[in-house]
């Protein structure tokens, strides 16, 4: 069953916007580098009811395993510790199945 993983982040309001933007580049860039994964989007928060999450990522891997291989890749591992975690002053995640 294919597994939806969305993550919403609340950015520095100091962070240069090169950095934010390098940021959602390097997340888009994982779909060519991580077998498993379905589809990816990212984006710029518009709406007013984000409660200070600023940033979007949504992942479809096509199951859980597929996810799980995910987060301990190198290559993710590597945009966190580059990307990610520099600019971030929280972070959410929350992964399901896809009914």
């Amino acid at each position: 069953m294919a597994v939806e993983h969305v993550v919403l982040f609340k950015l520095k309001s100091d962070a240069p916007e090169i950095q934010k933007e390098a940021l959602l580049r390097n997340l888009l860039a994982l779909r060519d580098r991580i077998p498993g994964i379905l589809q990816a989007s990212a984006g710029v928060n518009f709406s007013a009811r984000a409660q200070g999450y600023t940033h979007g990522f949504v992942v479809r891997f096509k199951d859980r395993p597929a996810l799980e291989a995910y987060v301990v890749h190198p290559a993710h591992v590597a945009v966190v510790e580059q990307y990610v975690k520099p600019v971030s002053e929280a972070v959410l995640a929350l992964d399901y199945e896809i009914l």
